[in-house]
């Protein structure tokens, strides 16, 4: 069993930056697929971005542009930069690893945009 622990939310200004952070414990290069999502209350969680072993992206049309994903492999760490947060970015953030037929999650981090 894989584990998943996310960090770097918090309280932020809107137009303000966080940078998540999700720290697998073992080699994040066995996974198909490591992505960011999010929720908010009475909301279905979202794919936020994602990125496959071969280096491909893909991101919400919500946040193109602004966030962006990537991998240190040596580290076995994902990354999510989120820059020119909005109100709207407000949720709880998750990371998820996927290897067919499995799929983990992690305990997911807060992230608030507020004035």
């Amino acid at each position: 069993q894989v584990q998943l622990v996310e960090s770097g939310g918090g309280l932020v200004q809107p137009g303000g930056s966080l940078r998540l952070s999700c720290a697998a414990s073992r080699s994040i290069d066995i996974f198909n697929v490591m992505g960011w999502h999010r929720q908010t209350p009475g909301k279905e969680r979202e794919l936020v971005a994602a990125i496959t072993r071969g280096g491909t992206t893909n991101y919400a049309d919500s946040v193109k542009g602004r966030f962006t994903i990537s991998r240190d492999n040596a580290e076995n760490t994902v990354y999510l930069q989120m820059n020119t947060l909005q109100s709207e970015d407000t949720a709880v953030y998750y990371c998820k690893a996927e290897i067919s037929p499995f799929g983990y999650w992690g305990q997911g981090t807060q992230v608030t945009v507020s004035s």
